[in-house]
């Protein structure tokens, strides 16, 4: 653009002797800090400049200009796309402004505005966007700033609103009188509504944009189709063309004019009021056959703005002409073009409302594309401070994830996740659920709590820290535990999550009482398993310290529950509250996480950074197409949905492999349900790709300084034979907070893709609902209700409901195993499901036959320990699809512990367990078979992997 080299050869000067100001209809960072924009002030009157998101698309998504601003702004904060792009656009239009302040105050604030545009996201909310502009304009903080606002119907209350708030609008994106008229209605209701509570009118400013050239684009259209088709009317059609845009224009003026004339008018204007102006916008020529300055020369008149892209601009500057005051020549004639106009059947209303809707989504796709250009400048300069994804699909899933991705983009449902909006589930109550969203930023709100945590424990010298908790209480902090290890100075933290006895009694035997900090974490704080727990090891520290026992003992906990009102009468050193609003396998970046971190030395401050870049990147200001959270949970919703790949294998190197323990069951316990979801497989061994089906999605998670070469060998074959592979990069163990929101993002929108509400857990309730049964007998009888087996063999009995044992034919383990196993088919999973201890030699056994089986049926295996996957996959193998082939072990207790205050030991609680967990999956129909040990553990597990192995 060029700016004119005598102010008196400028056309667009002499549009004052009209009464009309020229604005720019462009801001680009560049143009302001050259003195192009200044010049085009001093030499061509410009009097305002408008921007949309297309504007500043061009603008940040091209170039340099805005790079040195995007490294200060990132050096010092961690910011969302959004929030980083509006620091941007602000200091753009305060520069603007302030170039523009000059012609603002010697026209007495009637022009040298500046507008800047409401999120284009919220053109159909009228609560969003009375919040969005007052918050816009508190942040400008310039008294020649308009705030945007579309002219939809929804738009206009806050139109009202915001005028009666004393803010300056722009009213965008009106096309029809109809519309215009309800915006004058707006404006005037919203001036009147100031002057009734004694508040001054005469500074606010508004201006109402009519678009303009878009209309003929639309009509034009169909008049060269019709005219093409030979259409009986094609010499009135073509006698229209290029007109109806500016008729309809005219019409417009003349109903400001009416309303000028109005008492209503009188009385506002003699309380100081300013006119609302009619802006013309889109003055674009795109018609090759039209003047290139036709919309300009033909909307020429008295208390109008025309702004005016630079093109035009330039165009009217070299060529333009002033013919007169256009816009109020030949009414007449455009009423005629307008008569027909309709009686040709070209439906203006019809075509208007049309090109609301496409004005609308066209700016949301240009804010699309601008906030991903952005997001992609911001992500570059980032660098490794983020995890990196690598997606290696095959070129079918490809397609779909990106056609996915794109339907999530148009649709905004990454907002609606954002907004709690439970419609993107099932419509049910998923909006309570939510408070994760907020959780990191809440807790570096209170961050100075848990560092003075630190330190007090650190003080106090804890040797060990042992968490007692399920589920969503424990595996997250065992994941902690084992990602980071022991800090120096700090207590080895230990998480017990299981009722058998043999493995409390190993646990207890790792810690010195006197010198151990106990974490009893319970959500609910009514969970069996917790409060059994504590229980048990509230004695063991009585007996070791006496009435100093308390003083070891911190609870995490919501507030209201029954652990804290236990903690308080037994004056536990601290409680921490939990939110009820998160569920549990949603919580660990809140207290029930960070607690147990805290007391292990974690540099929690750094931790929830870290997080918070994760939560920043997954925001609902990231498009899908780089929103890391939604792009996983597209990964796994389509290739579920649309492809059958449902059993999500989760590979990891050594230092971060734990994380699949936490990620199994964010995965199961959410989307298993109602016969759908995902099938997590954690810590299943790779494999040749002739190993697998077509059902897998694998997800790699590496840390980028540990060496795993074999894995990395292992996951290209996979890659190369077609398998579908996302690959996780961490720079640093520190990153997996960034994984943990990126998940719970990714399971939740994979929940809205498989149709589910990924919050609820109801076949976990029914586990519970069924032990509860079995120790309330135990309690009544002094035993559990009796069994029988259908078979034994030696030392293993074999137990199955009627109809699966109708199915398992045979006498000894061999022939039960074999028909059991022959219920497998390609596509199934197999779950071996141990109500043993877990130790090193139980693991080693039971992925050793997980892989056996795997290698054999050529199937997914998942390899679990009661009773802790109850709270975990266990969800998914009850609720989930019926694809489930499962191997339920239990086994006589060599030793058994006392539960303090009841008459049931830990032996009975597990035992109920199991029996509760198998009724359910048979009560399910699924195909279910439980061998029980008697006598010698190692000895019994042999004979069963000898079984098996024979079986297969």
């Amino acid at each position: 653009m060029n700016a004119a080299a005598n102010a008196n050869q400028s056309p667009l000067k002499e549009l004052a002797k009209f009464e009309q100001s020229p604005w720019l209809d462009f801001v680009r960072r560049g143009f302001t800090k050259d003195g192009s924009m200044a010049a085009l002030i001093a030499d061509d009157g410009v009097k305002g400049v408008t921007s949309n998101p297309a504007i500043f698309q061009k603008a940040m998504g091209e170039g340099t200009d805005y790079d040195a601003q995007i490294h200060e702004i990132l050096g010092k904060e961690i910011v969302s796309t959004s929030e980083l792009y509006e620091r941007l656009a602000i200091d753009d239009i305060r520069e603007v402004a302030k170039l523009l302040h000059p012609v603002f105050e010697t026209s007495k604030g009637v022009d040298g505005y500046v507008s800047l545009e409401v999120s284009p996201y919220l053109a159909r909310d009228t609560a969003g966007t009375i919040f969005e502009a007052g918050r816009l304009w508190d942040a400008v903080k310039e008294p020649n700033l308009m705030i945007k606002i579309p002219g939809t119907d929804e738009g206009a209350p806050a139109i009202e609103q915001k005028i009666a708030d004393g803010i300056n609008i722009n009213v965008t994106l009106l096309f029809s009188l109809d519309a215009y008229k309800k915006v004058v209605e707006a404006w005037l209701s919203g001036l009147e509504a100031r002057v009734k509570a004694g508040q001054p009118v005469a500074s606010i400013a508004s201006v109402a944009s009519f678009f303009i050239s878009r209309i003929d684009g639309k009509i034009d259209a169909e008049i060269d189709r019709r005219v093409k088709a030979g259409d009986k009317d094609s010499e009135a059609l073509k006698a229209v063309r290029g007109k109806v845009a500016i008729a309809n224009a005219k019409l417009a003026y003349q109903y400001w004019l009416e309303v000028m004339k109005s008492d209503r008018w009188a009385k506002l204007k003699a309380a100081g009021a300013q006119t609302q102006r009619l802006l013309w916008a889109s003055t674009g020529t795109k018609d090759k056959a039209y003047s290139d300055v036709l919309y300009v020369e033909q909307l020429i008149g008295p208390e109008t703005v025309n702004t005016i892209p630079p093109a035009t601009l330039d165009a009217f500057r070299d060529h333009g002409t002033l013919p007169g005051a256009t816009l109020t020549e030949d009414v007449e004639g455009a009423k005629h073009v307008l008569a027909e106009a309709e009686r040709l059947g070209l439906d203006l209303a019809g075509v208007t409302k049309v090109l609301v809707d496409e004005g609308v989504s066209s700016f949301e796709d240009a804010f699309d594309s601008l906030l991903g250009s952005v997001a992609k400048k911001q992500n570059d300069i980032l660098g490794k401070k983020l995890t990196e994804t690598k997606f290696s699909l095959p070129a079918d899933l490809d397609a779909a994830v990106k056609a996915g991705l794109d339907e999530w983009r148009r649709k905004g449902s990454i907002r609606k996740l954002w907004a709690r909006d439970a419609s993107l589930w099932t419509g049910a109550d998923e909006a309570k659920w939510l408070k994760w969203l907020d959780i990191v930023g809440e807790r570096l709100g209170h961050v100075a709590e848990l560092e003075a945590f630190q330190k007090e424990a650190k003080e106090r010298g804890f040797k060990q820290v042992l968490l007692l908790g399920m589920g969503g209480s424990s595996l997250g902090p065992e994941v902690l535990a084992e990602t980071f290890g022991k800090h120096e100075g700090f207590g080895h933290l230990y998480v017990l999550d299981s009722t058998d006895p043999q493995q409390i009694k190993t646990f207890e035997g790792k810690i010195d009482p006197a010198h151990t900090l106990f974490i009893v974490s319970s959500k609910s704080g009514g969970t069996l398993e917790p409060n059994i727990l504590l229980a048990y090891f509230y004695n063991v520290a009585k007996k070791a310290i006496g009435d100093k026992a308390a003083s070891h003992f911190v609870a995490v906990t919501d507030p209201g529950s029954h652990l804290e009102a236990v903690a308080k009468r037994e004056g536990f050193w601290k409680i921490f509250g939990g939110e009820k609003e998160t569920g549990g396998r949603y919580s660990v970046l809140s207290n029930f996480g960070l607690v147990p971190a805290t007391a292990a030395g974690v540099p929690i401050k750094l931790f929830l950074e870290d997080a918070l870049h994760g939560v920043k990147a997954s925001d609902a200001g990231a498009p899908p197409a780089v929103n890391p959270g939604v792009q996983l949970g597209t990964v796994f919703g389509v290739a579920a949905t649309k492809f059958g790949r449902d059993k999500i294998t989760i590979i990891a190197t050594k230092q971060i492999a734990d994380f699949g323990a936490w990620a199994e069951q964010l995965i199961a316990e959410s989307t298993g349900k109602i016969g759908k979801g995902l099938i997590p497989i954690d810590d299943e061994t790779l494999a040749g790709p002739t190993h697998y089906g077509s059902d897998r999605v694998f997800v790699y998670l590496r840390l980028a300084n540990e060496h795993s070469h074999e894995q990395d060998e292992a996951v290209r074959t996979l890659i190369e034979a077609g398998q579908p592979v996302v690959t996780i990069v961490l720079h640093e163990r520190r990153q997996i907070a960034q994984e943990f929101f990126r998940w719970e993002i990714a399971t939740a929108v994979a929940g809205a893709w498989l149709e589910i509400n990924p919050f609820d857990q109801p076949d976990v309730e029914a586990s519970k609902i069924e032990t509860k049964k079995l120790t309330s007998a135990y309690n009544d009888t002094g035993a559990l209700p009796s069994e029988e087996p259908f078979a034994t063999d030696g030392d293993l009995s074999f137990f199955a409901d009627a109809k699966n044992t109708a199915a398992l034919k045979g006498g000894s383990a061999h022939e039960i195993l074999k028909a059991h196993f022959d219920r497998v088919k390609p596509g199934d999973y197999v779950g071996v499901l141990a109500y043993i201890e877990r130790d090193r030699a139980t693991r080693e056994w039971i992925q050793h036959t997980r892989l056996a089986i795997r290698d054999a049926k050529k199937v997914a295996t998942a390899a679990e320990f009661g009773p802790r996957f109850l709270h975990s996959t266990g969800q998914a193998y009850k609720g989930g699809p019926n694809s489930g082939v499962f191997l339920q072990i239990t086994a006589d207790d060599a030793n058994d512990l006392p539960v303090p205050g009841e008459r049931f030991t830990f032996s009975v609680v597990k035992a109920a367990q199991a029996r509760g967990d198998f009724d359910v999956l048979a009560e399910r129909g699924r195909r279910a078979l439980r061998v029980h040990i008697k006598g010698d553990l190692a000895k019994g597990l042999a004979s069963i992997a000898s079984a098996i192995k024979a079986a297969i």
